[in-house]
């Protein structure tokens, strides 16, 4: 280049020769440095950029605050534009537009009013159309700027000077967050909760090696202005680590049925930064293209009062189907890439959360410092004018002598400067104020003080209305308060743990204002496309008929009555089927389905199809294709923590009589085509199963009123090693009878004369407390008193432990009739044996049992007819009667109608919490044994009469 340079003419001193290449370097870096610090990246102590910095302060300067009345748009742009921002000013104004819009910013800065835009991608209506004013925040943002707290700058051609950054009394850059591109590097910065944000800070100023994990149980991850959900936590910990992070956003969608067999998709959020309007026109895309099957309709609902896009579904489609597509292929769910790159002492540097946290704290503590200087400094300064006038008021006299005396001010001003005043009792005061200039002569008390200009310039300017008795003592009193404050001031300024309890004190007061609940949820799942991801948790009626029919129902579709009442339909059938089993259950539960041959298969719950409750269902055939031939007989939700199944067993109870004991750990893998859970003999089947552990009882109920209850240990029911195995005998039978239901209870030794003195006294408290009790549970008590030997006397103590640990059984009949008796009235008894009685049949009574179950208080139960009704009642309005009593009636069947099923619901089988209303994750009690024992009960019609063999089935 030198060569084709031609050489600097003589009258041109300032034109030198450069290399190209150099130029460029020196020019591009200069450029990209610009753009670093200048424009993209926001600073970490007040997480703005310059734009956003100007504004906000130039809105302050001109007086538009919160407290005021809006301005016009344009004139704050102008305002930006001519003193701060040498830009143009739809740069200004874009930038402030985004500060006003509440689905940018988790707490907006800037209070707007007109159009600032709308998620639906709608431009802001031009600058001279709207009005703007600073938020409440913004003010917290800008609060004590004039007290030399932070440092200024030149503007842009030095006529005015600038805040290079503002004393944010809160830790902006992680509530608001930040997005920009500079040079080589960009930033990507998610909105978090400002309460948890500040509760995070107040954890670290108390414990600064405080560790992540503690941290994160206070901010569990970003919470965007729009919702949404956040799927799994792994991308949320690398944010918080490192700085850089994936982490999957999904809009908030349930399933509705917005009318008969018709159901709808509601989307309510959706994912930050998503624009509404593309979004329905991608779907609209996808239904068109056919990528996307099974939609009928959509339309955007949205409203003032919030979003609500409605997508219509067709009558045959799986709405669980057709949003998990939504999901894979639109921005119902997307990626927020985290990059948390700010300036940090002038230089880019990528922060996780501590650092973002530790950045700030320093940053406000150096406020609270240059703020405490500042007014020390005014402090001292009014303190040194208050002295003079202390001193002037206490020698008033003299002082008017001297004023008088002098030909003017400026003599007055030097006599009243050489003298020595008498300092009287403001020796502290004069202690802290010193360094300014005031000169002790002598020892207190009797110490003089020469007063400085300024002081004599105020004794000058004294009013004559300062003289009076009330002014005098303001002047005293406001002594003492500077005094105080300065005294406060040096504390601060010398101590650290003031600093920093000033600094907890000052947030309190933000959070106070700003903080607002979580929008975002997060929930703990994977981020890939799993379908039980989109499932909400919820509690669930499943219903099976006797042709084959399975669905879901929510159990908020059923209304509790009272018994006796007409019930409702429970599904709607086709011809002469009827509903044979029904179980509620969590939609995360596997659930096991045991068949009439003892074959075993597994299920979630919300693979089941959903329908309401007059729905008839789908065929299982569909969903359990290898069932072949066989019926499912026997259903059982299972814990979801895979952990607790080494420690619980199964039980199983065929209709012959015949018990098993397994580990329900042997059903932990069940390939799709099933495996067999049991060896049975011809023509038998498998009635219940139910999880148990060692130590418990069991109890067989017959259909012709017969049970025994027996107690489940190694030597009576062992653990079966393998699953090809026929059991041992629990009940013997009488010809036609059969077992109906299998019931696991707790254990408890008690005598005879224990158990009926508990049941005596049972009753007569439970009559007094206004239940219904029969006088037939005496009658019990005293025919198995009467063989007993033991008859001295049972401690309250012990009848206290016994009520604690009582449970209650109900047993219903095909008539409708049911009654309540004590467990304590079922004697343990050895396995084998032909049982007792479990009610007393006949007549309208009805001539067969439908089910025996153990009830606690406040658990309802659904009755199911062979018609299809069902009726859902509170076991509380049961009478309490003996063993041997008929019961009271619990549901009115019409002629040809009979009760096939009973079961219960909610707060008895799945753990549901009583206080709350809901289920817990794992479904499991809190023992670890899951609280749904067994379930699904009916079996053909049969009768006939007790056996007397006790030997083994082999």
């Amino acid at each position: 280049m030198s060569e084709t340079t031609p050489p600097t003419p003589p009258d041109q001193p300032d034109l030198h020769p450069v290399m190209l290449e150099e130029e460029m370097r020196r020019s591009y870096l200069d450029y990209a440095m610009s753009v670093i610090v200048s424009r993209a990246l926001p600073d970490a102590r007040d997480g703005l950029k310059p734009v956003h910095r100007r504004i906000l302060y130039a809105m302050q300067e001109s007086g538009f605050t919160h407290d005021k009345a809006y301005r016009k748009s344009a004139r704050i742009v102008g305002e930006v534009m001519g003193k701060y921002h040498p830009h143009g000013d739809s740069a200004i104004y874009d930038a402030m537009v985004r500060m006003a819009q509440p689905f940018s910013l988790r707490v907006p800065l800037i209070d707007g009013q007109g159009n600032f835009g709308s998620i639906d991608g709608d431009p802001p209506a031009a600058m001279r159309y709207t009005e703007s004013r600073l938020s409440r925040a913004a003010m917290h943002m800008l609060a004590d700027i004039d007290k030399d707290t932070v440092d200024f700058g030149p503007n842009y051609d030095e006529a005015d000077v600038e805040p290079k950054v503002l004393p944010a009394a809160f830790p902006n850059l992680l509530v608001n967050g930040g997005s920009g591109i500079a040079v080589g590097m960009a930033t990507n910065i998610p909105t978090h909760n400002a309460g948890e944000v500040i509760d995070a800070t107040f954890a670290m100023i108390e414990n600064p090696e405080i560790t992540l994990d503690e941290l994160m149980k206070i901010i569990p991850g970003p919470d965007f202005p729009t919702g949404g959900i956040i799927l799994g936590r792994s991308g949320i910990r690398s944010a918080f680590e490192t700085g850089r992070g994936g982490i999957p956003l999904r809009a908030k969608a349930a399933i509705e049925e917005i009318r008969k067999d018709r159901n709808a998709i509601i989307v309510s959020e959706i994912p930050y930064q998503v624009n509404k309007n593309t979004l329905i026109e991608r779907i609209a895309e996808l239904v068109r293209a056919k990528q996307v099957e099974g939609i009928s309709d959509l339309r955007d609902e949205s409203d003032r009062d919030g979003m609500r896009i409605v997508i219509e579904l067709k009558r045959d489609a799986t709405p669980e189907v057709v949003l998990n597509h939504l999901y894979r292929f639109t921005q119902l769910q997307t990626q927020f890439s985290v990059n948390m790159l700010a300036l940090d002492q002038g230089r880019p540097r990528l922060m996780g959360l501590k650092d973002a946290l530790a950045a700030f704290i320093a940053f406000r503590e150096e406020v609270i410092l240059r703020r405490s200087r500042f007014e020390l400094n005014k402090a001292r300064e009014r303190a040194h004018l208050l002295v003079g006038l202390a001193i002037a008021v206490a020698n008033i006299d003299e002082v008017i002598r001297v004023i008088r005396a002098s030909p003017d001010a400026a003599v007055a001003r030097t006599e009243l400067m050489a003298r020595a005043w008498p300092a009287g009792d403001i020796d502290a005061l004069l202690a802290l104020i010193d360094d300014l200039g005031n000169q002790v002569i002598g020892e207190p008390p009797n110490h003089t003080v020469h007063l400085t200009e300024a002081q004599a310039r105020g004794i000058l300017e004294l009013r004559l209305a300062r003289l009076t008795g009330l002014e005098r003592e303001k002047i005293q009193a406001e002594l003492t308060e500077v005094a105080e404050r300065i005294t406060e001031l040096l504390e601060i300024i010398g101590s650290r743990p003031r600093r920093l309890e000033v600094m907890r004190e000052e947030l309190a007061t933000v959070r106070a204002e700003i903080a607002t609940p979580r929008m975002t949820s997060i929930v703990d799942a994977v981020a890939d496309q799993d379908d039980e991801s989109l499932i909400e948790p919820g509690q669930m009626v499943v219903t099976i008929t006797r042709d084959g029919f399975i669905k879901r129902t929510p159990l908020d579709a059923f209304r509790q009555q009272v018994r006796g009442g007409r019930g409702r339909s429970a599904a709607g059938m086709r011809g002469d089927d009827v509903v044979t089993r029904s179980f509620n259950a969590h939609t995360h539960q596997w659930v096991l389905f045991f068949s009439s041959g003892g074959k075993a298969f597994r299920e979630k719950v919300w693979r089941l199809p959903e329908a309401q409750p007059a729905a008839k269902g789908r065929a299982l055939v569909n969903l359990l294709p290898d069932l072949g031939t066989d019926t499912v007989t026997t259903v059982l939700p299972l814990p979801q923590d895979e952990g607790l199944w080494d420690n619980l067993h199964l039980l199983f109870a065929t209709a012959s009589g015949g018990v098993r004991r397994n580990k329900l750990s042997d059903f932990g893998r069940v390939r799709s085509s099933g495996l067999i859970a049991m060896k049975l003999d011809e023509g038998d089947h498998l009635v219940g199963v139910a999880t148990c552990r060692e130590g418990d009882d069991v109890l067989l109920a017959t259909r012709r009123g017969r049970c025994i209850r027996f107690p489940v240990t190694d030597d009576v029911v062992r653990v079966f090693a393998g699953r090809d195995s026929a059991g041992v005998r629990g009940i013997k039978l009488g010809a036609q009878d059969e077992v109906i239901s299998l019931s696991v209870l707790s254990h408890v030794e008690a005598t005879v004369h224990e158990r009926a003195t508990f049941l005596r006294g049972a009753a007569a408290r439970r009559r007094a407390q206004g239940e219904d009790v029969d006088s037939s549970v005496e009658a019990d008590a005293d025919s198995e008193e009467s063989g007993a030997d033991d008859a001295s006397e049972v401690s309250a103590e012990r009848l206290e432990e016994m009520d604690h640990r009582e449970e209650l059984l109900l047993t219903v009949t095909d008539a409708g009739f049911g009654k309540r008796s004590s467990a304590y009235d079922y004697r343990v008894t050895g396995r084998g044996g032909q049982g007792i009685t479990n009610i007393v049949l006949g007549g309208r009574k009805g001539t067969a049992v439908v089910g025996t179950l153990p009830v606690r208080p406040g658990t309802d139960v659904m009755l199911v007819t062979n018609v299809g009704r069902l009726i859902r009642i509170s076991s509380d309005g049961v009478r309490i009667t003996g063993r041997q009593a008929t019961g009271v009636t619990l549901f009115r069947v019409s002629d040809g109608e009979h009760v096939t099923a009973v079961f219960p619901v909610a707060e008895a089988i799945a753990g549901l919490d009583e206080a709350a209303g809901e289920v817990p994750e794992d479904g499991v009690a809190e023992d670890g044994v899951a609280e749904d024992r067994a379930i699904g009960v009916d079996n053909p019609d049969g009768a006939g009469d007790a056996d007397t063999d006790d030997d083994s089935l082999g």
